[in-house]
């Protein structure tokens, strides 16, 4: 499908500097003219894709925005990756240092996934329920993602983004119809959650939208003529053309799109679909992995860790079978002690306090990027997850973990999961790979804020909740218990990802198969495999990319015995950014025998 902005901003976009002047590189190379090269592709993407211009604190596109969905985009978007391509395969990487070999081996890689992806037909589908572009311009408009407003240029800058809304929506729906056309279309189930979310955006009264906020916080330079100009032309914004818009989505959702969409569940169910997957696995796991190979990886890991689980659940003393203990630590209050989301946060900062004088044993680097724990927006809870949105290195926005709380009182500390969850997506997890990478002005700027590598992003967050025992947490059997059922989770994401895309598993069989094997509400798990459903393959690079770098690890303590070092391991796997795997799988031989 076509993953619009929103794919990149909940799990891997990075964030510079908001400042004055666009964000350049001071790569390590030797090779200027490569550099240049470098610098020249990483510009021209930005301004094809303003948003990641925006998110990347280069303000010269903020008031753009463009439905890069199209095909005649598509099309401009094809010319200047194979422009890059071009100029790329003129010089001899044999020739280069090592830094210019990594950079180079990742902007190949990265031409080809994308010239790849615009192969396929997946812009027919230009929104979906978990990470269209609906909700992120939402949050967008709020304030409290990546748009900002400090000025009055900046107010101005979003009030031009919201007067292309409209457009934009008009070429969704054209895009949805060309869907319609040919069956290439989201599953129903999809479909029926997209439709409250569109209803959801219409405010009666402007100044309750959520498109209002920025004008409930105007900086106190912004005054007089200025302030009331902004206030009314915000007003008339939403009323003209931002509830309008979501109104026209949402009717042609209920009363066009609905009755064409797909009873199905997979992608195979759409023309190329199962080719089309094929990619998907590749680009998601940056291996040559097929679709059976990934779910027979998930059974075999499945197997393994319900074994784990079994001795956990005799270790605690329980009498009864693993769904029996899932039941009970899901209904036993003693799990849920929590009142009010406040209280909920404050648990979180406490699992940071408990495990921050381990870190220096584990990592020889800290971010400077500020960190912040917040609840997740009410407008995208109910088809929301927990995720990161990284910060700015200046400090002027920090990296936020943002929990999803539904209700405080069952909120559950082991079905939840706290401690894996805070070490995958929050510290030292996607806060440390993400802030130290963009923090990074060494690295080219396409690197920098490279967000194309899923195995290694997802892949070292997974990986980082490996280490909760060496972080001093996991304390007792019910805590590690989380743990396996995070590990579960996403073992779990093989068979189903794979079982719905390439061997016709049905929604419902998904969701049935996640309940069996893992503490899950059927709630909860229903968001999830609608997650799949909509991004096929995004959830494989999780389980991939962490069993590749626990292996790595493995490798290189046999090989350099006692000269190991965990620190200078972990340290080497960050320093020079997310790279596909078999790029850092050679990376991290090379420097193994080197240190041997």
């Amino acid at each position: 499908m076509n993953k619009p902005i929103v794919f990149l901003l909940c799990c891997f976009l990075y964030l510079t500097s908001c400042s004055d002047t666009p964000a350049t590189s001071g790569a390590r190379t030797q090779n200027p003219a490569l550099a240049a090269l470098f610098e020249r592709y990483y510009q021209e993407n930005i301004a094809l894709y303003p948003l990641e211009a925006t998110a990347n604190g280069d303000d010269r596109y903020n008031d753009k925005l463009y439905a890069d969905f199209t095909d005649s985009y598509r099309a401009k978007v094809r010319t200047s990756l194979k422009k890059i391509q071009k100029e790329l395969s003129g010089f001899s990487r044999e020739k280069l240092n090592d830094k210019d070999r990594i950079n180079y081996d990742c902007l190949n890689y990265e031409l080809k996934r994308k010239l790849d992806g615009l192969a396929f037909h997946s812009n027919y589908i230009p929104l979906e329920q978990i990470g269209g572009f609906h909700l992120t311009f939402a949050q967008m408009g709020s304030g409290a993602l990546i748009q900002p407003f400090n000025t009055v240029k900046d107010y101005d800058n979003w009030l031009q983004r919201m007067k292309a809304f409209g457009p934009y929506v008009d070429s969704a729906i054209a895009y949805f119809r060309k869907g319609i056309a040919v069956r290439y279309v989201l599953p129903k189930a999809l479909v029926v959650k997209m439709i409250p979310q569109m209803q959801n955006m219409v405010a009666i009264d402007p100044k309750l939208s959520v498109f209002y906020q920025p004008i409930l916080k105007l900086p106190r330079e912004i005054t007089g003529p200025e302030q009331a100009r902004l206030s009314n032309a915000y007003r008339e914004m939403i009323a003209s053309v931002i509830n309008p818009a979501y109104k026209k989505l949402g009717a042609f959702l209920q009363e066009e799109y609905l009755p064409a969409a797909r009873t199905s569940s997979g992608i195979w169910d759409v023309p190329d679909g199962q080719a089309y997957y094929d990619y998907a696995i590749r680009s998601s796991t940056s291996t040559g992995m097929k679709a059976d190979e990934v779910y027979n990886l998930g059974l075999s890991e499945v197997k393994r860790i319900r074994t784990l689980m079994d001795s956990i659940k005799t270790a605690t003393g329980f009498s009864g079978d693993l769904k029996a203990f899932f039941a009970y630590l899901a209904g036993d209050k003693r799990f849920m002690p929590f009142h009010s989301a406040e209280e909920i946060l404050a648990a979180y900062e406490h699992i940071h306090t408990r495990m921050k004088p381990q870190l220096r044993k584990l990592f020889l680097h800290e971010p400077r990027t500020p960190f912040e724990i917040r609840q997740i927006e009410a407008f995208r809870a109910k088809s929301g997850s927990s995720q990161y949105f990284q910060g700015s290195p200046d400090g002027k926005r920090p990296g936020v973990f943002y929990v999803l709380i539904l209700d405080p009182e069952k909120y559950n500390v082991v079905e939840e999961q706290m401690e894996s969850l805070f070490l995958h997506e929050a510290i030292p997890g996607h806060h440390y790979q993400i802030s130290l990478q963009q923090e990074d002005t060494t690295l080219p700027a396409f690197r920098r804020f490279s967000t194309g590598d899923n195995a290694y992003i997802e892949g070292w967050a997974l990986y980082c909740e490996s280490l909760g025992k060496e972080l001093g947490l996991y304390t007792d059997p019910y805590q590690y218990m989380g743990a396996l059922g995070a590990e579960m989770h996403r073992a779990i994401r093989l068979v189903v990802d794979a079982g719905l895309h390439a061997r016709r598993m049905t929604r419902e069989e998904a969701i049935q198969y996640m309940t069996d094997n893992e503490q899950i509400s059927t709630e909860a798990a229903t968001i999830e495999i609608e997650r799949y459903m909509a991004w096929p393959g995004q959830a494989l690079g999780y389980k991939v990319g962490s069993l590749t770098i626990r292996r790595l690890r493995e490798a290189c303590a046999k090989q350099l015995g006692a000269g190991f070092n965990i620190a200078t391991f972990h340290d080497e796997v960050l320093k020079n950014g997310s790279m596909p795997l078999d790029i850092l799988e050679q990376h991290i031989k090379e420097w193994a025998a080197q240190k041997q």
